[in-house]
This record gives C-alpha cells, structure tokens and sequence, in this order.
C-alpha cells in the first residue's frame, strides 16, 4: 500500500484523516488494518469477477457470498448495505465487511450519499467502528467514471467527518499505479477546496429554533403539529421547508445549512420517512450534532409504527403512534418545554 496524498479534518478538538492509497484492499497489510471494508455489489449478486473487488477477495479466500448467508445486520431496506459478521481469517486485515448494494443505482455522487447514509448505522455499534477502508465504488463493473467517483468519495469523507462521522480514518485505496498522477491532482483539488472548512462547522447564532424533518406524505400530520406549537408560543422560529435531495451533490449542503443554523431538529418517524432518502440525511446531519451538545439537539416524534433501525431506538422519542390526539398534545407540551 502506497499513501498518496492524506486530508486532516479537524472537528471538536480531534483530528481525523481522508486517506488516498494505491494498493490491493484484498492484501490490506497488518499496519494498515480497518475495521470494516465497503464493498458494493449489485442486489444479490456476489460472483467473483476478474476485475471487481469482490473477484480478488474471493482469490484471497474471502467469499462474499458465503459471508451474505449469515449476515450479522441487514439493513438493506434500511440504507441499501449489510454487515458481516466478524471475519477471523489469517492474513486478513480487516475485522467485517460492509457490502453495499442498492435497489436503484443513480449517478456516481448520488451512490456516495448512499455509502454515507449507509455506513451511519454502524458508527454506534459495539465494538465502535473507527476505521473504514473503501475502494472507488461503482467504477468498476458498475461502469462509473474512476476519477468523478474519487471526487464524489473524498468530498463526502470530508464532509461528513466534519461534522461529526465518529471515524478516525477513511482510506480510499485505488488498484494499480497507472493513473495515479490524475488521481493525486483529483484528490489535491478537493482538499483546496475544503482548505477554509477544515476546521469542522460552527454555530454561533441560530436562525431558527426547530428545524422539522418530515416525510411530504405526513405533510398534515406535521403540519398540525407544527400549527399547535406556534399556537402555543407565536414567537418560536420554525424551518418546515421542503428540500429535496440534489442528484449532483454526494452530500446535501443545502439541507445541511439549513438543519446547522436551527438549535433543535424535530424528526417525524413513520414508514414513509424510513423510506426517504432525504430524511434520512436530515437525521443522521442532526444525530452527529446531538452526540456532542450538552442538551441535546434531536427530538424524534414517533407518528406512525415502522420497523425503527437500532440506532435511532436509542434515543428517547414522543410516542403519538397512531396519530393519537390526546398523546399529540401531551407532546406538544413536553416538546416546547425544550425548544
């Protein structure tokens, strides 16, 4: 493993690194060992092809396919990805593997949102993820552009890291030397590009007091919500546009600006949020600012029953399951006592 070039991006006083090697994720050598290695795959489909990274996995004796009948998480209704269970092999260097393998496939920075919002997950799982190694997805059978995904990784690695991703290292390793001159210049012109945002985001004054993530299908759900809290403080501040996920981006900065300049989010769980790529990276933006303040910042309101991934059971939510009206305003009280 040859490193390239490396990104330090500071966030809460730690420093945290995107990492470009040249080298083979299937021979991941001792002293650069990860915690999980991202691999995608098309749905079901785990043959080891000549040029995929699956294919040289399969020749170091790692089946993904073998490793898919006995997954320890399947999250694939969830974020498109599941987890293997611990892989105890000799010479293998890297503790599980994440496979990633979405149902619909957009362009390269679309797919990296998805890696992204996959990855969320397991960040607060046991024993926690710290390291994640990660070739440039899509580009091979999948037929992507090798340099517009390293743009579209490296920009997310960077972003999300930023503003909270508890990972201390996210190495993006490319096969073969050929093109490393490219590669280095594609790498060196997003770190320029992130060179005044390095230091991690801010929140000096707020805009607004809550910032309501919702599905567009719960729209008079929230909306009477949102009606009975401003009936019961006119002054509160709050963000209930709709935005929508920008296919051209592989992190959404326009929700982002929007969520960071409001002190609490209000997430409204139902099967359609679940199901709503936009709301999941409204919650995983506001899950990293939650983490580290001291009173918190999500505040999940439960409207309808849904399959709940783990790591949003963990936080406390308003339960008005199903559309309770008695519970409703109980909630509508509770929750205005921490805005």
């Amino acid at each position: 493993m040859e490193l390239i070039d490396s990104i330090i991006v500071r966030h809460q006083g730690n420093e945290r690194s995107v990492m470009l090697f040249v080298g083979d994720l299937a021979s991941l050598p001792e002293h650069e060992a990860v915690d999980v290695l991202v691999v995608s795959a098309f749905t079901d489909d785990y043959i080891p092809t000549r040029t995929s990274l699956i294919g040289a996995l399969a020749r170091a004796g790692v089946s993904v396919a073998d490793l898919a009948q006995d997954k320890e998480v399947d999250l694939r209704r969830f974020s498109s990805c599941w987890l293997s269970r611990p892989i105890e092999q000799p010479g293998i260097h890297f503790r599980r593997l994440l496979c990633f393998e979405p149902s619909y496939r957009g362009k390269a920075p679309e797919v990296v949102g998805d890696v992204f919002r996959s990855i969320v997950p397991f960040t607060t799982g046991s024993p926690p993820i710290s390291q994640v190694a990660m070739p440039l997805l899509a580009s091979g059978d999948q037929g992507e552009s090798a340099e517009v995904m390293l743009e579209a990784l490296t920009d997310a690695s960077v972003h999300w890291l930023s503003i909270g991703l508890p990972l201390d290292r996210i190495k993006i390793v490319i096969r073969g030397s050929a093109d490393s001159q490219s590669f280095r210049e594609t790498f060196a012109r997003v770190k320029r590009r992130h060179a005044d945002t390095l230091s991690g985001p801010q929140h000096p004054n707020f805009r607004f007091d809550v910032f309501v993530s919702y599905s567009q299908k719960n729209k008079a759900e929230v909306d009477n919500l949102v009606t009975v809290l401003q009936g019961r403080r006119p002054a509160l501040r709050i963000f209930v546009d709709r935005l929508e996920l920008r296919p051209g981006a592989a992190w959404q900065e326009h929700i982002f600006d929007s969520l960071d300049q409001s002190r609490k989010v209000i997430c409204a769980l139902s099967p359609d949020y679940l199901s709503s790529r936009v709301c999941k990276e409204e919650y995983n933006m506001a899950l990293f600012r939650h983490r580290e303040a001291t009173d918190g910042v999500l505040l999940p309101v439960y409207l309808y029953t849904a399959e709940l991934p783990t790591y949003m059971k963990l936080l406390h939510y308003e339960d008005v399951r199903e559309r309770d009206r008695a519970k409703f305003d109980q909630s509508a009280e509770r929750l205005l006592k921490q805005l």
